[in-house]
């Protein structure tokens, strides 16, 4: 009788692509968009909030210095979804940091839903409470 062997390689690839989705984050936050450009596909789609489109860490950077004078993720888990010939991976958690004004910030809820193929992000989907909060700190309640 031949002993079966579990198959370690979509395990292994899971891991990997939540390594590299955490490692890409950890850049993200610094920011160090050249390190993060590290984890990322030349063809990468980014879609942020409001469904601006960006192809790039430093553009993402950019748009995060025009609306926080410095923000950070508090990772709080990840999900991690095997598919064929892909990988998706969710991390979630709370943003915290300084709005421009100087006013502090935490407990901002947030969602990235990332695509990783062959050991590179190949889209990332970002989702948090940035605007509902910008919306009550002037007194809307909509």
């Amino acid at each position: 009788m031949t002993a079966l062997r579990a198959d370690t390689s979509a395990s292994d690839e899971t891991a990997n692509a939540a390594d590299t989705v955490e490692k890409f984050l950890v850049a993200s936050m610094v920011p160090d968009p050249e390190t993060a450009a590290r984890y990322i596909s030349p063809e990468l789609k980014i879609t942020f909030t409001g469904g601006r489109k960006y192809g790039h860490p430093s553009e993402t950077a950019a748009f995060n210095a025009k609306r926080y004078k410095w923000v950070k993720k508090k990772m709080e888990r990840t999900d991690v979804v095997p598919g064929v010939d892909e990988t998706i991976v969710y991390n979630l958690g709370t943003l915290y940091g300084e709005w421009h004004d100087g006013t502090a910030f935490e407990g901002n809820r947030y969602v990235d839903r990332f695509v990783v193929r062959g050991g590179k992000i190949v889209q990332m989907d970002v989702w948090n409470d940035s605007a509902e909060r910008l919306l009550t700190r002037n007194g809307i309640d909509a």
